[in-house]
């Protein structure tokens, strides 16, 4: 009786309710004042070295970080109002992308854009806002989102050219467009740049180097669907990546300038989403959904599963280092995708997109990728 009220509840609460920021906010994890001190010590670091691109990139990602703890906090604080300003300013200058940066923010940046288009200083205040809720929302098509992350990474190589990060961020746009559109064109832009002089191949992260340096491998042996030019290109680049003799470097190119990141794991005394799951009744509540549909309850489960759906999402804001969140992840896409209800198909589309986008070198999420071509 008491889980068929409470499906009765998760039902009648659509998933445009669920899904949207704010829906509910856990205990204090870390101060969001240190949070902000650290980040004006990023900007007088980047102030004292002359705003090289790796100064503002280790300031944006403090802003970040500063940005989401007064966003689950502290949001009437007047200083949520200024990181919100400052974010869509930073962010614009930096060509923020979510498809390039790992730091599963899209959801803060979709905040601050909002704030600021409701609450404009100018004109190009709120065009810049715009562009930036442009490419968030974006993160639901791949198509789209492809095509954002390529201006943007182009967009900073013309503002930084032949610098090392710029260059590598643009072939890893190409790659990814190609992961999750399965569009052979991106991989021939991958291919064509990383063959330019001053890429620098002996700097190819371990998070998607490997991967890449398969396929250059498959086209240099003249494996079927690469053009003569992308062999070519491809045995050039394989040339100088074995001139390099490079060291892979351990996880992503980009520095994380906050020693009080989000903490990794969620306690199991915290509770997520409308209706309080912790990341311990998460997993439980997908395994009695699936147990049900295995016996034909079909879409009476929907409300459910989207009510899942909006407590993992609730979850990644909160603690986006948590191990647990791909799997999460990836249990409850697979189960949205057994419902055929409108609500859960958009959860489905959701779930995917945070796990191949924003947790995109996870097994799952590669396990994802793969079946989607």
């Amino acid at each position: 009786m008491i889980r068929a009220c409470f499906k009765y509840v998760a039902a009648t609460v659509c998933l445009a309710a669920v899904l949207l920021p704010g829906t509910a906010r856990a205990a204090l994890m870390y101060d969001p004042q240190r949070l902000y001190d650290q980040m004006q010590a990023a900007y007088r670091r980047g102030a004292a070295h002359g705003w090289r691109f790796r100064d503002q990139e280790y300031y944006l990602s403090a802003i970040f970080a500063a940005g989401r703890a007064y966003a689950l906090q502290r949001p009437n604080d007047p200083n949520y109002g200024q990181l919100c300003r400052l974010t869509v300013r930073m962010a614009t200058d930096l060509h923020y992308d979510p498809l390039t940066n790992h730091e599963a923010v899209p959801w803060y940046v979709r905040e601050a854009a909002l704030y600021v288009i409701k609450n404009p200083a100018g004109a190009v205040e709120e065009a810049n806002a715009k562009a930036l809720l442009a490419r968030v929302n974006a993160e639901d098509h791949p198509a789209r989102l492809a095509r954002f992350a390529a201006q943007d990474a182009t967009a900073n190589l013309l503002a930084y050219p032949r610098h090392a990060v710029p260059l590598l961020d643009r072939v890893e746009a190409d790659w990814r467009a190609w992961l999750i559109t399965k569009d052979p064109s991106w991989t021939a832009l991958a291919i064509e740049h990383a063959d330019e002089t001053y890429f620098p191949i002996g700097n190819l992260p371990t998070t998607w180097g490997p991967q890449f340096v398969s396929v250059l491998k498959n086209a240099a042996h003249g494996a079927e669907g690469y053009t003569r030019a992308e062999q070519t290109e491809a045995r050039t680049i394989l040339a100088h990546l074995k001139e390099a003799d490079p060291l892979m470097i351990i996880g992503s190119v980009k520095a994380v300038p906050h020693d009080v990141y989000m903490t990794t794991l969620a306690p199991a005394d915290e509770y997520f989403g409308p209706l309080g799951m912790s990341v311990i009744g998460i997993p439980n509540e997908l395994k009695l959904v699936n147990e049900y549909l295995n016996v034909g309850w079909g879409n009476r489960e929907s409300g459910l599963a989207v009510q899942v759906a909006a407590s993992i999402d609730d979850l990644h804001r909160v603690y986006p280092k948590d191990r647990a969140l791909p799997r999460l992840l990836y249990a409850c896409y697979t189960t949205l995708e057994r419902l055929t209800t409108p609500a859960a198909r958009a959860a489905a589309t959701h779930m995917r997109s945070i796990l191949t986008v924003e947790y995109e070198d996870s097994p799952q999420a590669r396990r994802v990728l793969g079946e989607a071509g």
